[in-house]
């Protein structure tokens, strides 16, 4: 078949019975070779860009220095387990899709800002980069390719390989007790989600955070490190769980720091990720997750006060953390993506419909918190790791970003942002230290230590 020199079809023919061939394959041979993206994974690479990067990371803190050589080895030999991972994208004429990467990934030391985009063709066309840096083991991941929770089993399974290599004779035991490897790469939407189900979402437009911003390109990151027995005093003193109380923090922390000081008036809403997993049977490795959209109305509400906030984020967790609005977020979303008159436009035109789309769509969000809860690990590997990070990739309209995770009894609470100041990060950290809670900070450097008094 002859390429087409029409001008406005930028996707060669070639290319588009190429793509498909993949949906007609069978079943089983499209998984070993080719797959479509999932849902949720079909709106990123159309919107993504180095402002928007779509990119998350986890990080591992060892407790001794990290061998470069050793780490390739590890990553090489996960890839050959998770062959899920061993992909690269390519463009359909209609979606983007995945196919098979015969390449080796590249490993390099940490030299630039976290849950940057990542340019797959500087690291062969992966979707993920793993750096190092003195004791650390940092996976960036682009949202397209996995979501957290799955990034998270991949980026286990290197650190224990990794570990593995590292001290074979006294990880051997371990390493004999063979580590359950078993997924699918489904689109578990497509699978679970109702077409009768309408959202009840909001059509407010949030309040957006205010200040300068860094230099383009530039990343704060300030992890918070938690004592978890004294987070979880302190939650259940006030009947709440940790990411509700969490929630209502960031929200005050917000409310003093800029809310009240720039005059806002709209809700200030923030997204909480929702692993589907918990609410539907699945064993993708694919995107499975939805959101909750936490929308406080700080002053037609006169939400003034920290126990109001937190009363206030307890009921709406309770009304929009059930099964049945669960579905009918992930529902409607479901019906977006695959909405009979935008399958069928070609890509190069959704890119463009799609990305004047998102600038209005960020709108409706403050921020996000995402908190994928904790990550365990197994037999005496815990004993060569201090604790774990999650990132993910602030943006023009959010430009803070909050993620957490736990490991043994250490919750690391991060912030990523662009913004120039760090009143918000300090305001939540002085808050939970009058709590009494035990807590530590880490950053990147690239903003003034809030740890330090006035």
């Amino acid at each position: 078949m002859k390429e087409c020199k029409l001008s406005f079809l930028c996707v060669p023919l070639s290319e588009a019975r190429k793509e498909y061939e993949f949906y007609m394959k069978d079943k089983k041979e499209s998984k070993l070779d080719w797959r479509k993206l999932d849902n949720s994974a079909k709106i990123f690479p159309i919107s993504t860009g180095k402002k928007y990067s779509t990119v998350f990371r986890l990080s591992a803190v060892l407790k001794e220095e990290i061998e470069p050589r050793i780490l390739e080895e590890a990553v090489k030999t996960t890839l050959e387990k998770y062959r899920f991972f061993k992909v690269r994208m390519k463009p359909g004429f209609f979606w983007y899709y995945l196919e098979h990467n015969t390449k080796t990934p590249i490993i390099e030391e940490e030299t630039d800002y976290p849950c940057k985009y990542i340019d797959s063709r500087q690291n062969n066309n992966y979707l993920f980069k793993v750096t190092y840096f003195k004791n650390k083991i940092n996976i960036d991941i682009f949202h397209s390719l996995t979501d957290g929770n799955s990034g998270a089993t991949f980026f286990k399974e290197i650190i224990y390989t990794y570990l593995e290599l590292m001290h074979p004779e006294v990880l051997e035991e371990d390493n004999r007790k063979l580590r359950k490897i078993e997924f699918d790469t489904e689109d578990s939407y497509m699978k679970n989600y109702d077409k009768k189900a309408k959202s009840n979402a909001s059509g407010k437009k949030a309040y957006i955070l205010k200040g300068e911003k860094l230099k383009l390109g530039a990343i704060s990151a300030i992890h918070e490190i938690m004592d978890l027995e004294d987070l979880k005093k302190v939650c259940k003193e006030e009947n709440a769980t940790i990411t509700q109380y969490l929630t209502a923090v960031l929200i005050y922390s917000i409310q003093q720091e800029n809310y009240i000081k720039a005059k806002g008036k709209r809700p200030v809403k923030v997204c909480i990720p929702v692993n589907l997993k918990k609410y539907f049977p699945s064993k993708t490795m694919s995107n499975f997750f939805s959101y909750i959209t936490v929308e406080a109305q700080l002053k037609k509400d006169k939400l003034d006060t920290f126990e109001k906030i937190l009363d206030f984020v307890k009921s709406d967790f309770s009304k929009r953390l059930t099964e049945e609005e669960i579905t009918k977020t992930m529902s409607t979303n479901v019906k977006i993506g695959n909405n009979p008159l935008i399958r069928p436009i070609p890509l190069f035109v959704k890119k463009a419909v799609v990305r004047l789309g998102y600038i209005e769509i960020r709108k409706y969000t403050t921020t996000t918190f995402s908190n994928i809860g904790r990550i365990g690990i197994i037999g005496k590997y815990k004993d060569y790791i201090d604790y774990f990070l999650m990132l993910i990739a602030p943006e023009p309209v959010e430009k803070i970003k909050c993620s957490s995770c736990t490991f043994e009894n250490k919750m690391v609470f991060t912030f990523t942002s662009i913004l120039q100041n760090n009143k918000i990060e300090k305001r939540f950290y002085q808050f939970l230290k009058a709590k009494g809670i035990k807590i530590e900070i880490e950053s990147n450097g690239v903003l003034d230590d809030i740890s330090k008094e006035n």
